[in-house]
């Protein structure tokens, strides 16, 4: 009887419960890291912004640098042929 009653403790409508507390405390500890990831970038742009540097074209280059390089060419040559159409 002990037994059924712990499982039932553990175990609610064929849910485990404690699998499955410490699956939601994971997501809401990774959760709070990813918070305090993006508050450490937010004062690292304001800090490139302080010094005088332009924060977009930061932005930018962090976005060109992880694409591939063959796609970034292309998207530039695409951006050039653009503007070039534009008079610019």
């Amino acid at each position: 009887m002990e037994n059924l009653e712990q499982k039932s403790k553990s175990e609610v409508a064929g849910i485990a419960a404690d699998r499955l507390r410490t699956i939601i405390e994971r997501i809401e500890r990774i959760e709070e890291e990813r918070k305090a990831l993006a508050d450490d970038v937010r004062d690292i742009y304001a800090e490139a912004k302080s010094a005088g540097f332009d924060v977009p074209i930061i932005r930018r280059i962090i976005k060109a640098r992880k694409q591939d390089p063959s796609d970034l060419e292309e998207q530039e040559s695409l951006f050039d042929v653009y503007r070039h159409a534009l008079g610019m």
